[in-house]
Formats: C-alpha cells, structure tokens, sequence
C-alpha cells in the first residue's frame, strides 16, 4: 500500500486578524489579535497525472480561504453563551456583563463554538476538503493544517475526508 500526500508551507498562507476566547463559563479574554500562518498537508490517492492535488491550485484554494480570514473580527456563531446579533451595518456581541459592537464588514462570523486556534484550524480544514473536493472531483483521504498564532504557538487540526 502506498500512502501520499502533499505539504504546503508559504509566507504567503498568512492572515491578521482579532479575536478573542471564552475559557469556561465566565472567563473572558480581552479582544486582541494575532498574525496566524497556515500550513496545510492533503493526503489522497494519486490522479490520472500522478498527482494527489496540484500544488498551484492547492495554493490558490489556500489563498482564498486565508484572504477570508485576513483583517476580521473572528466572531464565533455557536458559543452557548456569547450572543452574536449581526445587522446590515453592525454586529452586536455579548457575553455575561461585557458587550461589544462592531462595524458588519469588519468581522466574520464563523460557525465554531469559540474562536480557538484549535476550532479555527479545523474550521480551514473544513473549508479545503470542500475545496479540493470541489476542483478536482474528488475528496481527500485527510487534510492536516497547521495554525501558527504567533511563533512557536499553533496547533493542529487532522480533518478525515470520510
């Protein structure tokens, strides 16, 4: 049995962005952001031109997805207790005695229960299966992504392609 897969690593996979996190019920860090770098390996059966996926068009679905991600307010939509109310122009987030306001284009409202290294690895990882899926035909064996908050401080997400 042969196993492949492909690893991508750029200086261009990177993105700004705030945030910030719940650690239990009534523990809420401060709003602050983070340069995050993105890696990512996709692992797969070989296609007609003996590729598991094209590196350039790997780059590119990479791209895209971190260009999402660049200069946002990462708000998560399925926290218990964080209350996230977007309108036209603005989005309205609370949690216990602490609310926030900001303008509607400046964040993304993500479908993560917190906006954690952790989930937003898996949340990219999500987003490239269906990527690859979507350009080549075919679903990945697995996706692996890495993501760097800031040097040394990442962690990382294996999402089946099941």
């Amino acid at each position: 049995m042969q196993n492949f897969h492909v690893k991508l690593s750029s200086d261009e996979l990177v993105f700004s962005a705030a945030h910030f996190i719940t650690l239990g019920a009534e523990q809420c860090e401060r709003l602050h952001g983070h340069n995050y770098r993105v890696a990512a390996e996709v692992h797969g059966q070989l296609d007609e031109n003996h590729c598991v996926v094209d590196f350039i068009a790997l780059r590119n679905m990479l791209r895209k997805i971190v260009g999402e991600l660049d200069h946002c307010v990462l708000l998560p939509t399925d926290h218990p207790a964080i209350r996230v109310a977007a309108g036209d122009r603005e989005v309205e987030v609370a949690f216990a005695e602490r609310r926030w306001v900001f303008p509607r284009s400046d964040c993304l409202l993500v479908p993560i229960p917190n906006t954690t290294t952790e989930l937003l690895a898996r949340h990219i990882g999500g987003l490239l299966l269906c990527a690859v899926q979507s350009a080549t035909g075919t679903r990945p064996d697995m996706v692996l992504i890495e993501l760097e908050e800031s040097p040394g401080i990442s962690a990382v997400c294996e999402l089946r392609g099941e």
